[in-house]
């Protein structure tokens, strides 16, 4: 098929990009509040810069178990939309909020035992007190982000990522200034530090939230989607949301558990190892982060295609979300190859501070080099598991996620830490591994095709009752 036929027919570039380029936007827009975040603290103090990145791993390791189960309900809203059922989307929504709202209540509890969870990472006293403080804070700001998830796949999976877009975009303005200002003391605000920048993320998911509700729960909405009315709790629902939802969750958590891994380990070696590696992978973020805009794409138009019976169209969907992924991916990887010293140099910090950060960048360059390569792997990798998840194959991916990284990250590491082995190549070369291993076996997967057969909403049910 020739590229303009690509582009107009169901499926193609076109619908890819109008669903999928404001899910980009949404999500440069959060990378964008997390790059400047790193920059603000580097430019702080380099130990600031040192502790975000691994107290931001272990928070959101936590969280991103039920971030993948409750994203899921965009899955579940995207077939019900495929199989002209509008009622049902309400009902899925609330399912959605049922689930986050005990888990976020949960999660708020973790700052509790944040001091000697820190303690199991070895890293020296003031950088683990710093790592306890950011951590505490952004757990208290999990249930807001959850929520706000959850109301957003109400958009999302209908196909509408405008709204998304917009309300994410309206973030930075409100996150930006305020993290800078609580960071450094600036005009009425007091000096916060580190701790100004887990504040101001936790007010980053406030807003959102309320806008959400304010939009979705109207009485012109009640009468299509029922988002009022569908507020009970649903037993049969509920269980088929956990079936494929919970694999998600674990999928991404196991994902997240391995980088974390990473992280610590790597923290292991030295100061420089570590504030290069969070930068490293603070830039990375700038490439990752949008596609994973692509990824949701593909989850709703495979989920839209599945929801009206039509596996082919799905099948084609995702591969027009393919050649937009990689021809992104491709871009960022020369940026990452040919100009590491200017992005690194943006986590300097200024006056005889400085200094200290020439080590930094010295490293830095070459692990730039890994992350190009990265890069393009993980294209793959993203866009794929898209595709499974909106088909309802979770199962699959949280068993190769789970095994991928024990056997090309966990383990090795511990070789590593066990041998006393402190040489960065190693732990960026496994990495490299694991996304490798993932982009073959996901390939291959979707190639197959046993993804086709699953029946996620229950069409042979008939309709369900509320």
């Amino acid at each position: 098929m020739n590229l303009v036929k690509r582009w107009n027919a169901q499926g193609g570039y076109g619908e890819a990009l109008s669903i999928g380029l404001p899910l980009v936007v949404s999500m440069i827009s959060n990378t964008a509040m997390t790059f400047t975040d790193r920059i603000f603290l580097g430019n702080y103090s380099l130990e600031a810069l040192g502790a975000a990145l691994p107290a931001n791993v272990m928070a959101f390791l936590f969280l991103s178990f039920f971030m993948g189960v409750s994203e899921y309900v965009n899955v579940f809203i995207a077939q019900y939309t495929g199989a002209c059922r509008p009622e049902s989307v309400g009902r899925a929504l609330w399912q959605g909020i049922w689930f986050c709202i005990p888990a976020g209540l949960f999660l708020a509890s973790l700052g509790f035992i944040a001091d000697p969870l820190f303690q199991l990472g070895g890293h020296p006293e003031e950088l683990r007190r710093l790592e306890v403080v950011y951590f505490q804070i952004l757990t208290v700001g999990s249930l807001p982000c959850l929520l706000g998830l959850c109301l957003s796949n109400f958009f999302a999976g209908r196909g509408l990522t405008k709204p998304v877009m917009l309300i994410s975009v309206g973030g930075i303005f409100i996150n930006i200034p305020l993290d800078y200002c609580l960071i450094n003391g600036v005009g009425p605000f007091p000096e916060m530090g580190i701790a100004g920048a887990g504040l101001a993320t936790v007010i980053g998911f406030i807003v959102p939230l309320i806008v959400y509700m304010v939009l979705i729960f109207t009485p012109r909405n009640e009468r299509k989607f029922k988002v009022l009315s569908g507020w009970r709790f649903d037993r049969k629902l509920f269980g088929r949301f956990l079936k494929f939802g919970l694999p998600g969750g674990v999928q991404f958590f196991l994902d997240m558990f391995a980088i974390s891994f990473f992280v610590f380990i790597v923290g292991r070696f030295g100061a420089v190892e570590l504030a290069s590696t969070s930068a490293v992978f603070s830039i990375y973020n700038l490439a990752f982060m949008p596609t994973i805009g692509l990824h949701v794409a593909a989850s709703i138009m495979v989920g839209q295609a599945m929801g009206d019976g039509n596996p082919d169209r799905a099948a084609f969907a995702t591969h027009s979300v393919l050649h937009l992924a990689l021809a992104y991916m491709c871009v960022m990887a020369v940026v990452f190859w040919v100009m590491p010293e200017y992005l690194l140099n943006l986590f300097r910090a200024s006056g005889d501070a400085g200094a200290d950060f020439d080590a930094v960048l010295q490293m830095g360059r070459t692990l730039m080099r890994y992350a190009a390569v990265f890069t393009v792997c993980d294209a793959v990798v993203i866009v794929y598991m898209g595709g499974l998840k909106g088909a309802g194959d979770t199962r699959f991916i949280m068993l190769v996620m789970g095994t991928a990284s024990i056997a090309s990250i966990v383990i090795p590491m511990l070789v590593l830490s066990w041998l006393g082995i402190t040489n960065i190549h190693w732990p960026w070369l496994f990495l490299l591994i694991y996304v490798i291993v993932l982009a073959v076996i996901f390939t291959a997967r979707f190639i197959r095709g046993p993804w086709r057969r699953i029946d996620l909403i229950g069409r042979g049910d008939g309709p369900e009752m509320g």
